[in-house]
């Protein structure tokens, strides 16, 4: 039997394997492409390498005759090792054995007789035997014993699990075991091949080969997942399944190396393709455990970009990004994001802060909102907070001048509702500022509340507005002819209340009211109810004097009307409005009203 050998087939490691005797036949710029790719490092030229010695040991051993023909070409480049195997068959007139699926689709059509060695190879590979149901990677390097990490994400292990050294050879020989395997299994791929540098996906495992001078020695690092989760088994409340399925559109999961990021993306993927979205993925390397349905794709090209383009043009509910690491993910993140299609994207990071700050460094702040508005930061595969991020127009935490307004990203603990940091532009610089303890606290607004209850006790009827602004002092906003009877004959009411609250408090004028507490239209203003025999009064804080709001209960819209000058509506208990109103308080509903 007599055949020739091409590129793809030596990679394969397929000819020793199925050659029994015979001549084998090599043109000469394959064995150029062998070394000008082990010259550069990578995992194809070092198992074609090692094919060749496996037919040369088969020919010590008097099995089969090898023979190289043909000359060194000018330029070694696969197109020209495949052209010259194709015309060594020709004209030597004998069998063509490839692994490339373009030299078996063209050797038909040019005559010449092709022998297919792609065969499917779903076995087990060696380094599998180094895992077992608890084991997160494998780390082996030469010169070294076999490392595993055991455990779960957050509670994990860095053991030893050989008892020898392991050597170069061995090293070797697993790495070329992974590659050619690679090439046998329809389940697994080479997603990298770069010098020095080769990143295998082996069905569930993600395997990386790295080599000198890239590293120093031979490594090879395999992760697998330990297990699969759902969305349920992170335990959200129900305000935040509620926002999974109502309003997160730019999602981001954040972590350090080993939180647990790729699986929670996972488990969002499979949420949202089950709720029928059409979801797809963004990976390189593509290693995402998802289901079937969900198609993953690669960098086109090398370029992140153009997989976002085919991604426009399929229209995909949701796309899972894993992970951001480049300016050029980032970009296409948020222009997928701004076209429409809702994102999660994963991304390193110590706090959940640094993931937004990750952003802020390649986006224009006011378009931080939009491409992003719930952040998910994970620790010990458990959600720790989470964030959301809302634009509005103020004076920045910790600025007391009304002029100092301007846009202002706030971002909130998504539980409590308490921001916890301001992003906003001060001079040339865009800065990302925590907001000082206790200010905006969900205590102060309580503390707010509390003393408008005492105030309008004590001035009934009376428009009041209250700014609490420290620990110990709050400002009071009344009218002018309400000042007098607040603070009392020397002082006395003023001085009472004080001592019953314990607080310093400092009666203004309301007309000195900051601007910056105006409300906006589209915002929720709080009020107070007082139900009379045939009619209800509903009371208002002053900013809302002579603004329209609409009032609703619950999502339900109900009716719009003009706050009066003292901050009040009124409605007839007999209108259909009003028995409405009234149905909806003895019921205990939730009533609101919005400018």
């Amino acid at each position: 039997m007599q055949v020739v050998a091409d590129y793809s087939s030596l990679v394969s490691g397929a000819v020793s394997k199925t050659v029994k005797g015979g001549e084998v036949i090599i043109p000469i710029s394959v064995v150029a492409l062998v070394e000008a790719e082990m010259r550069s490092n990578k995992a194809d030229g070092f198992v074609a390498a090692a094919e060749l010695k496996s037919l040369k040991s088969m020919v010590d051993a008097g099995k089969l005759e090898l023979r190289f023909t043909g000359q060194k070409p000018r330029h070694v480049s696969r197109e020209e090792a495949d052209w010259d195997a194709r015309e060594a068959a020709r004209v030597e007139g004998v069998t063509l054995f490839t692994s490339s699926n373009i030299q078996n689709r063209l050797a038909g059509p040019l005559g010449l007789q092709v022998q297919y060695l792609k065969q499917a190879d779903t076995s087990e590979i060696s380094i599998s035997r180094f895992f077992d149901e608890t084991t997160m990677s494998v780390h082996i390097k030469e010169g070294t014993k076999v490392f595993a990490k055991k455990g779960s994400p957050g509670a994990w292990k860095f053991l030893e699990i050989s008892e020898k050294e392991v050597t170069n050879k061995e090293v070797e020989e697993l790495a070329r075991e992974i590659v050619e395997k690679s090439e046998q299994n329809p389940m697994a791929f080479i997603e990298v091949d770069k010098e020095g540098a080769t990143v295998v996906q082996y069905e569930n495992y993600r395997i990386v080969i790295t080599r000198h001078p890239f590293s120093k020695g031979t490594e090879i690092t395999a992760v697998r997942p330990v297990k699969k989760l759902t969305i349920v088994d992170y335990k959200p409340d129900d305000s935040l399944m509620k926002r999974f399925e109502e309003r997160a559109e730019g999602i981001v999961i954040a972590g350090s190396p080993g939180a647990g990021k790729t699986t929670m993306a996972q488990a969002l993927a499979e949420f949202y393709a089950q709720k029928g979205k059409i979801v797809k993925t963004i990976e390189h390397p593509r290693d995402l455990n998802v289901l079937q349905g969900i198609t993953q794709y690669g960098h086109l090209e090398g370029d992140p970009e153009g997989t976002g383009e085919v991604l426009l043009l399929v229209r995909p509910d949701f796309t899972v990004y894993d992970e951001l690491r480049t300016t050029r993910d980032f970009e296409v993140y948020s222009d997928m994001r701004l076209a429409g299609v809702g994102m999660i994207g994963v991304v390193h990071a110590s706090r959940a802060i640094d993931a937004i700050q990750r952003f802020l460094g390649r986006l224009e702040m006011g378009v931080i909102p939009q491409v992003l508005d719930t952040v998910i930061f994970l620790q010990g595969g458990d959600i720790k907070k989470v964030f959301e991020l809302e634009m509005v127009v103020k004076v920045p935490s910790g600025m007391m001048e009304a002029d100092l307004a301007r846009p202002v990203v706030v971002v909130r603990d998504f539980f409590t509702q308490a921001p916890e940091f301001e992003i906003y532009a001060f001079g040339e610089e865009t800065s990302i500022v925590p907001v000082k303890e206790g200010e905006f606290s969900p205590l102060q607004r309580l503390a707010e509340k509390e003393l408008k209850r005492f105030i309008q006790k004590e001035v009934p009827g009376a428009s009041v507005h209250v700014k609490v602004e420290g620990e110990r002092s709050a400002a009071v906003y009344v009218s002018h002819d309400e000042i007098a009877h607040l603070i009392g004959k020397k002082g006395k009411n003023i001085e009472a209340l004080e001592k019953k609250l314990g607080m310093s408090i400092d009666v203004r004028d309301i007309h000195d009211l900051p601007k910056s507490e105006e409300v906006s239209a589209g915002q929720e203003v709080p009020f107070d109810i007082d139900e009379h025999k045939n009619a209800i009064y509903f009371y208002f804080d002053s900013v809302a004097s002579g603004r329209q709001v609409s009032f609703y209960i619950g999502s339900e819209y109900i009716f719009s009307a003009v706050v009066s000058k003292k901050g009040r509506v009124k409605v007839g208990k007999k209108t259909d409005v009003g028995k409405r109103l009234v149905q909806a308080m003895d019921k205990g509903e939730n009533l609101r009203t919005v400018v």
